[in-house]
Parts: structure tokens; C-alpha cells; sequence
């Protein structure tokens, strides 16, 4: 039970990082309907720029994920207007191939900056281990599970209780209804880029603090993941996608605790196929027509 109780907690840890990630797949699909395959490499380009802010500008860990969560989102803000805002009347499958050129564009660009090699993210502060009932929770896991509870917290205050959120909920309902209200659709749809991407870099810079190594390659699995994770929840679904990322990341450790570390993703891919087939709109996802 403790062996199995401490695999809970690493799995909440990963989780949490799976979530943050799988939230911004799930609001960009929710309002325009687009799988935006770049947003692992937001993720990277989050661990990365405070990599920087840490150890070329000395900046504390905390300050610095905050301006990488602020940059990565004026950056995704920035794609969405070049490369998928031209697509918005284009088919889905043109929008498809450009966010996956898109991906492969930041993750190479990114590697011709800083090099291929990994670099070893700094130690933001003395870690240290607590032990409750004989099950070890260490202080990079507690903040891994306030900053992602604060964050979630705030999404859901935002998408619920403000001006924007009710913009974002009616673009998501019917864009043409909402463009009638005098709501900027544009702009929402924006908006809610650079939202995504400030989340997945404050993934990005909590798996750096925590496993101490980021490389130009490092969100392509885990960007794969969180969108397992976000279909497995229901994607276009936000309290989904809370759910599918803690769901996939203690999948995840289980399996790797039990001694089958090497299924550990071919096991996520399979969790993808069977919700694909049994319940497509996932948990929390309602099932609905489609018009051609």
C-alpha cells in the first residue's frame, strides 16, 4: 500500500503537468475546432525561456516562470495571427498540416538558437522530501501541485466569471451568433492561443525545475501525451481536461511501478485507441451530430 500510495503521488505530480498542457489543446479545439500539434513546443519554448531568465538574468524560478508564461503567450498570440488566422475559412485538414509545419519549425528553429545538445535546467531552490506515513512528497511536487491548482483555479475563474470567458464560450457555441452580438471573434480566438500557450509554458518550466534537464525535442511526447489526455477527458471539455491529464500521468506511473517502465507510452497510445473506440467524445465529452 505505501509502494502503491507513492506511485499516486508521482503520478499527481505528472498529472498535473499533463493538465496544464491537455487545457490548452482542449480550448483551442473547443473554440475553433483545430488539434494544434505546435503546442508541445510552447511547452518547450516555456522551460526554455526560463532556463534563461534563471541563468543569464538571475532571476528567481518563480519570477521567472511568470515572464516565460507572459512571453510564450505574446509568442503563441503571435503564431495564431500569422500561420492559422489566414486558415480561419480554409478546411481543417490545411489547418492541420500548418500547425504540425508549425511544430516542426520551432522545435528546429529553437535547436539552430540553442544548440541540440540538453541543457541542465538550474536548482531554482533546496529541494527537500517529506515523509507522511512512510510515503516521501518532496517540495518540487508540492509546488508542482499549488502552481497547477492556482493556475487551473484561475482558468476556470476567468472562463466563467469574466468578460473574456463569456466571449470564449460564445465563440465556442456559434462564432457567426457571437460575431452578431459584437463580440471580437478574432480576437477571442487569439486570446485564447496565447491563454494555451502560457499554460503549457508553465508546464515546461515546472518539468524543467523538476527533472532538471530541458532539451529543443523535450515537448514533442509530452505534447502527444496531453493530447491523449485531452481526448481521453473529453477535448473542448476543460474540467475534462484536468481529469484526462491526473488520469494519463497516474496510468502512467503505475505502469512504470509495477516494472513495465518500456509499455509506459505504448500504453497511453492504447488508452487513446480504446476511448477512440468505445466512447470517441470522451469522460466528460457529449456525443453530438456533425453537419457536412
Amino acid at each position: 500500500m505505501v509502494q502503491f500510495a507513492q506511485q499516486v503521488i508521482n503520478g499527481m505530480s505528472l498529472g498535473s503537468i499533463y493538465a496544464l498542457v491537455a487545457l490548452g489543446y482542449t480550448m483551442v479545439y473547443g473554440i475553433i475546432k483545430l488539434i494544434n500539434f505546435a503546442h508541445g513546443e510552447m511547452y518547450m519554448i516555456g522551460a526554455f525561456l526560463s532556463f534563461y531568465l534563471i541563468t543569464t538574468f538571475k532571476l528567481p524560478f518563480f519570477l521567472a516562470l511568470l515572464i516565460s508564461m507572459v512571453l510564450t503567450a505574446l509568442l503563441g498570440f503571435v503564431i495564431e495571427r500569422i500561420a492559422y488566422k489566414p486558415l480561419r475559412n480554409a478546411t481543417r485538414i490545411a489547418a492541420l498540416i500548418t500547425a504540425i509545419g508549425v511544430s516542426f519549425l520551432l522545435q528546429y528553429s529553437t535547436m539552430f538558437l540553442v544548440g541540440a545538445d540538453i541543457k541542465v535546467f538550474p536548482e531554482g531552490f533546496t529541494n527537500r522530501t517529506f515523509n507522511l506515513l512512510g510515503v516521501g512528497i518532496s517540495l518540487k511536487q508540492i509546488l508542482i501541485f499549488s502552481v497547477t491548482a492556482v493556475l487551473m483555479v484561475a482558468l476556470n475563474t476567468l472562463v466563467n466569471k469574466s468578460k473574456i470567458g463569456r466571449s470564449m464560450r460564445a465563440v465556442s457555441a456559434d462564432k457567426e451568433a457571437a460575431a452578431l452580438m459584437g463580440i471580437d471573434v478574432d480576437r477571442t480566438i487569439a486570446i485564447t492561443f496565447a491563454l494555451g500557450a502560457a499554460l503549457a509554458a508553465a508546464a515546461g518550466s515546472l518539468v524543467g525545475m523538476y527533472y532538471n534537464t530541458i532539451s529543443p525535442l523535450m515537448g514533442v511526447t509530452p505534447g502527444l501525451k496531453a493530447f491523449v489526455a485531452a481526448v481521453f477527458g473529453g477535448i473542448g471539455h476543460i474540467k475534462g481536461a484536468m481529469l484526462g491529464g491526473f488520469a494519463i500521468g497516474l496510468i502512467e506511473t503505475l505502469v512504470v511501478g509495477v516494472g513495465y517502465s518500456l509499455m509506459k507510452d505504448a500504453l497511453v497510445f492504447f488508452v487513446l485507441i480504446v476511448v477512440l473506440i468505445v466512447k470517441p467524445s470522451g469522460l466528460l465529452g457529449k456525443g453530438g451530430r456533425e453537419k457536412v
